[in-house]
């Protein structure tokens, strides 16, 4: 993890917008980094590959806005989006990724996310979304924008149908319910921890459990199960 804070820039321009940025792709992040400083009023004080550290390097680089990747390594940005939601209340994240699908949008957005934008935009609307974000705004990129309404009201992919489950299926716990119905839309392990921000073997312990609680022995009853009941309908999930 490498902290970018440069103070003596800090001191010429005190009034500067400080951002953190937190991407793994170096010659990205050195874009990026190289977009904001050229922005008005905007300073780049810390960046990092990972969000293993994420408290710390926002504790000491003290940002206005966290700009951050949503797959990163070892910790997923929606895991750092809570983690930074509960030690700086307040402090507004900005998804910059190259996730289009509904269910990283919805997991950012849950997580506690201020925007999201994916990665092509240019890097006026980049600057804007900085800007708004750090004013206490919502952003969110025009890829997006409008499915974010959908979603909220629980219409999205990869979100278990509203409906009371039936039998074995109302033991299973909220995110049990969203592993097993991306499991019916066809999603593999993978595939479900992007979507979700979990971890894989955080994905490998849910789908283990759901096992136990339907009394399944593999995946085609589970998913039988959750067919019969309404579950993994709508667009499929492909391996990636």
């Amino acid at each position: 993890m490498t902290d970018g804070a440069e103070h003596g820039a800090e001191q010429e321009n005190p009034a500067s917008l400080r951002v953190v940025v937190v991407d793994d792709h170096p010659i990205f992040r050195f874009g990026l980094r190289a977009a904001l400083d050229s922005g008005e009023g905007m300073r780049v004080v810390g960046e990092a590959g990972d969000a293993q550290a994420i408290e710390e390097l926002v504790a000491a680089a003290c940002p206005d806005v966290v700009v951050m990747d949503l797959h990163l390594p070892g910790v997923p940005g929606c895991e750092a989006v809570r983690r930074l939601a509960a030690a700086f209340p307040g402090l507004p994240v900005l998804m910059l990724t190259m996730s289009q699908d509904d269910g990283s949008l919805l997991a950012a957005l849950r997580a506690g996310a201020r925007g999201y934008l994916v990665k092509g935009a240019g890097r006026d609307a980049v600057l804007n979304a900085v800007r708004t974000t750090a004013a206490g705004g919502v952003v969110f990129g025009a890829e997006v924008a409008g499915r974010v309404t959908s979603l909220l009201l629980g219409e999205g992919a990869g979100q278990p149908r509203r409906m009371p489950a039936p039998g074995p299926l109302a033991t299973l716990t909220e995110r049990e319910r969203e592993v097993l119905d991306l499991l019916a839309r066809g999603a593999d392990n993978r595939r479900i921890a992007r979507t979700l921000c979990l971890a894989d073997k955080t994905v490998r312990n849910h789908v283990s459990n759901i096992f136990g609680k339907l009394a399944v022995e593999h995946r085609a009853q589970a998913v039988a199960l959750a067919r019969d009941a309404g579950w993994g309908e709508g667009e499929e999930c492909r391996r990636t």
